[in-house]
């Protein structure tokens, strides 16, 4: 009677775990055919031209990619305007045809139409557009009423969750695929508040700014990035609906956003910092520099201090905080812990706003202030959002734009337009990495500089320099 009981108590354990991990899990779905139906009115495909300005050729003949006489000649050519377009996707979020898109599929723009539903054809116009996180929005022209989707909550999106993507791939209109969550909190290295949703539901070229919906139907990111310049390759990224909600509706209300600043730089707390500094553990906010009469300066913040929590907000990781700052509003009263001479002290700031900044002002004079390298008789620019569009190149492409190069240059075969993106096998992304790799090159015996450019037909090309 005992050896019975004991059966039954193990089969009733067992019947317990499997029902409950059974009514903990979701089942696959068995079609995507009626959310898909319900959610496509929604989601537009977006054109845009814009007038570009090329060299025109003075000879009824090509030179081979790369030849000399190309860059010898080009300059008895005559400047010619031609149309650019670029295609994207959107989705409707106002029945009064608010649209949002990625910036980076607006950018420029002269015209852009936007077709709903596949066949009904509206020009719009902007109402506001943010580079930092590439996201805009688009008024549709027209009284006519549209069908708008709404916005989930994206903290709640797992990994492992069923995802679709819908969007206007390669100019094939109304696409939708399907995947998961792969992962959550990626940083690509593409601007400064980066918290990407990865996914491997399919995105490809033409995807930017369409949506990525949870299984309720609801708007958890909008497609931003892919992997590789290929097309897609199952890694594909989403800007998550909580942190570009907040951009948007500055955008509709403001036409501009407005973010929180702290007026400080900021780097990671190594382990070797951590235990200077007698800290428990690497966490926090290194502080580098305070920027002068800004908010941190005013509240007696200093370089040195460590900042653990914002706001009520632990800050774990470096890269958390300038995403906390921003969505923080500008003129609020935050405490800020800190961690100063082996001790936490509270300051109190009232946050300012960073687009009014000088730091702001300066960082955006940077990105394209051209820069000589003596060593190579060139001058050079940081790449920039606007150089990657036109050139329809990867949208994490990093590199430096020629922009000059002296007659008597080891590398005056190149062209100016061609763009460095790596030197002795590694990638360049400021003049400072190329002057390093110089260095190295200059110091090894053999004095050779390894590059690697994109030529002005984006073919990549090896380059071996002999240094002086």
């Amino acid at each position: 009677m005992k050896i019975r009981s004991k059966k039954l108590f193990i089969y009733l354990i067992f019947f317990y775990f499997f029902f409950n991990i059974e009514g903990n899990s979701k089942e696959v779905p068995s079609s995507f055919a009626d959310l898909a139906e319900k959610l496509m009115p929604s989601v537009v495909n977006i054109s845009t031209t814009q007038t570009v300005v090329t060299q025109g050729n003075p000879f009824p003949f090509e030179f081979p990619p790369g030849s000399p006489f190309e860059d010898m000649f080009k300059e008895f050519g005559t400047p010619k305007e031609r149309k650019a377009s670029a295609l994207g996707s959107g989705f409707i979020i106002d029945a009064k045809g608010i649209v949002v898109t990625n910036n980076h599929v607006i950018s420029g723009a002269e015209d852009i139409l936007v077709r709903v539903d596949g066949n009904r054809e509206y020009t719009a116009k902007v109402l506001g557009a943010d580079p930092l996180s590439d996201v805009a929005v688009l008024k549709i022209q027209s009284e006519e009423k549209f069908t708008p989707v709404k916005f989930g909550n994206s903290d709640n999106a797992r990994i492992g969750d069923w995802v679709i993507a819908i969007g206007n791939p390669f100019g094939l209109g109304g696409t939708v695929t399907s995947g998961i969550i792969s992962a959550r909190n990626r940083d690509i290295g593409m601007n400064r508040y980066e918290d990407f949703i990865q996914t491997d539901a399919s995105i490809n070229v033409g995807n930017s700014g369409g949506p990525l919906f949870d299984m309720n139907g609801d708007v958890i990111g909008i497609n931003t990035a892919i992997l590789g310049q290929s097309g897609s390759i199952g890694i594909g990224f989403a800007i998550p609906s909580n942190s570009a909600k907040k951009v948007i509706d500055q955008l509709i209300e403001f036409g501009e956003t407005k973010r929180g600043w702290l007026g400080v730089r900021i780097q990671v707390v190594t382990k070797e910092i951590a235990d200077v500094e007698k800290l428990d553990k690497p966490r926090g906010a290194l502080v580098a520099s305070v920027a002068s009469n800004s908010p941190s300066d005013k509240a007696g913040v200093k370089a040195g201090d460590i900042i653990l929590e914002f706001n009520g907000v632990l800050i774990n990781e470096m890269k958390e905080l300038p995403k906390i700052v921003a969505q923080t509003k500008v003129g609020k009263i935050v405490e800020v812990k800190i961690w100063r001479n082996e001790k936490e002290i509270t300051k109190k700031i009232t946050l300012g706003r960073l687009e009014t900044s000088e730091d702001f002002k300066i960082s955006k004079t940077k990105e394209t202030k051209d820069k000589e390298v003596d060593i190579l008789k060139i001058s050079v620019r940081q790449i920039t959002k606007k150089d990657i569009e036109l050139r329809g190149l990867a949208k994490n492409t990093k590199g430096l734009v020629i922009t000059e190069i002296a007659n008597d240059s080891p590398i005056n075969y190149l062209e100016v337009g061609n763009i460095i993106i790596e030197a002795q096998k590694k990638t360049i992304k400021t003049v400072g990495d190329l002057e390093i790799a110089l260095s190295i090159a200059l110091k090894s015996s053999e004095k050779t500089l390894l590059l690697v450019i994109y030529n002005n037909q984006n073919q990549r090309r090896y380059i071996g320099v002999k240094l002086n």
